[in-house]
């Protein structure tokens, strides 16, 4: 473990086994159907590779660029999305983020989605932090339910560091403070 990283939160291994049951659930709901997924970046890249691994077919996959954090640990308040769309008219897209924290982004990429007549919209996440919540957003399927601390790794960053780590982590508070 790193100096920044005050304890690890969530293993390798846990990662692993959770990410095998969130593709078997996802293929399970969508056994006859094409499945649209598509990645936010730059956080869910990670998550998004190892999901789309475990769905077993054919899965169409997108990016996109959405942010509520613009450098630091809060919210900016509001969301920015990168204005190149993707086509998800009648498919049934999975809209895959790495964390759900206040829910403004994904309450905003649904409803610009809504928009685009899609089959279905279903939202993953690999973190849910439900404490932190100040916008309702429904999550479609969860990883792990995260206590309101700040975390890294497996994707997650803080000032574009530690994505690249093999769990998730709960950074020192001295770190970012």
């Amino acid at each position: 473990m790193i100096n920044e990283i005050e304890k690890v939160l969530i293993t390798k291994e846990e990662l692993k086994e959770r990410i095998a049951q969130l593709g078997q659930e996802i293929y399970n709901d969508y056994l006859d159907e094409p499945i649209f997924a598509l990645c936010i970046l730059r956080g869910s890249f990670v998550f998004f590779a190892d999901l789309v691994r475990n769905i077993d077919k054919p899965v169409e996959v997108a990016f996109l660029h959405a942010a509520s954090y613009f450098g630091g640990t809060e919210s900016a308040g509001h969301v920015k999305i990168d204005e190149h769309m993707v086509d998800v008219t009648g498919k049934n897209l999975i809209i895959i983020e790495d964390i759900v924290d206040s829910g403004r982004t994904l309450a905003a990429l649904k409803e610009q989605f809504k928009d685009k007549s899609p089959k279905s919209i279903k939202i993953c996440t690999l973190l849910d932090k439900p404490d932190r919540r100040v916008v309702p957003v429904d999550v479609d399927y969860v990883g792990f339910v995260v206590p309101d601390e700040f975390v890294v790794g497996y994707g997650l960053d803080y000032d574009q560091k530690f994505r690249n780590l093999p769990y998730i982590g709960v950074l020192k508070r001295e770190v970012y403070s």
